[in-house]
C-alpha cells in the first residue's frame, strides 16, 4: 500500500495526514500511474479548506502529476505500460489524488 497525503476534515495544513491506502486496479478506460512528481498549488489549499466541493472525506490532494503508466484498464488504447505521461485536472479531479 503506497502512502498518500489526504485530510479527514477541512482546515489548515495541520489537517494533512499520511495514510497507507490500497490502490485498486484501474477500471474501464482508466490507467494507474507511478507518480514521479506532483504540482501543488492554490487549488489544493482551497480544496483542503473546504472551498471546493463537494468533497468526500477523507479526501486526497493533488490535481497535477507526471509519471509512468504502471497499469491499464480495459478499453485503454492510447496508453500502455511504461508510457511517460502528465496529468492535469480531469472531469473528476476530486475523485483521484496524486
Amino acid at each position: 500500500m503506497p502512502p498518500i497525503v489526504r485530510f479527514h476534515e477541512f482546515g489548515g495544513p495541520e489537517m494533512l495526514t499520511v495514510d497507507d491506502v490500497p490502490i485498486p486496479a484501474p477500471g474501464e478506460g482508466e490507467v494507474r500511474l507511478r507518480v514521479a512528481a506532483i504540482g501543488v498549488n492554490r487549488s489544493e489549499t482551497y480544496h483542503r479548506a473546504g472551498f471546493y466541493g463537494p468533497a468526500q472525506l477523507p479526501s486526497p490532494l493533488g490535481f497535477e502529476a507526471a509519471g509512468i503508466v504502471e497499469d491499464v484498464g480495459t478499453g485503454v488504447t492510447a496508453f500502455e505500460r511504461g508510457d511517460a505521461v502528465t496529468v492535469l485536472p480531469s472531469v473528476r479531479p476530486l475523485r483521484f489524488g496524486t
